[in-house]
């Protein structure tokens, strides 16, 4: 039994490592204690100043994150009515030089027509002018071989200016009515 004595002294004598002594306990809660008020005391308003702070400037820069954002999408409505306007302007600047393009076309048109109209005109007077000088021409050499047939058939000279020229005019004269009475049967 001696052993089993020893065995229970000795467990007695010595302490428990999960259990803390009394006076480690007193100690060690009198520096929590004193750590806790010191905490509570200066550093627990400083980190809530801080984080304020910190709240404060998130809450600043959502805002002008906020407004620039709006000044963004009204920018961005600005430019789409630009835009728009500039797209509207275009197409009156398209649609006015189309018009002006179509006057612009009937007046080339236009003058083209007065200028053929007056080059027709022009030409046919020209025409007019040389058929009238060829007849004349002709009507020189037709009654000059004609008082020179004329001469042959009868048998005499037709030497006589005024009897000659009759003559002439009276056959050029036939020679009209027949060419009119041509025309008109036609």
């Amino acid at each position: 039994m001696p052993d089993a004595f020893v065995t229970v002294v000795a467990a007695e004598e010595t302490p428990n490592p999960l259990i803390p002594a009394v006076p480690d306990l007193v100690w060690g809660s009198l520096a929590f204690v004193i750590i806790l008020v010191f905490f509570i005391r200066y550093a627990l308003p400083r980190i809530n100043a801080a984080l304020d702070a910190r709240r404060e400037a998130i809450q600043g820069n959502i805002e002008k994150a906020n407004e620039t954002q709006k000044e963004a999408e009204a920018a961005l409505e600005q430019y789409t009515a630009q835009l728009a306007e500039a797209r509207k302007e275009a197409g009156e600047i398209r649609d006015a030089a189309r018009e002006d393009g179509k006057k612009i076309i009937a007046e080339a048109r236009d003058n083209a027509s007065v200028e053929a109209a007056r080059v027709t005109a022009a030409a046919n007077a020209q025409l007019e002018a040389d058929r009238k000088a060829a007849f004349v021409s002709l009507r020189g050499e037709v009654g000059t071989l004609a008082i020179d047939l004329a001469g042959g058939v009868i048998g005499e000279t037709l030497s006589d200016d005024k009897r000659a020229q009759a003559v002439v005019d009276r056959f050029l004269a036939d020679l009209e009515a027949s060419e009119a009475a041509g025309k008109a049967k036609a």
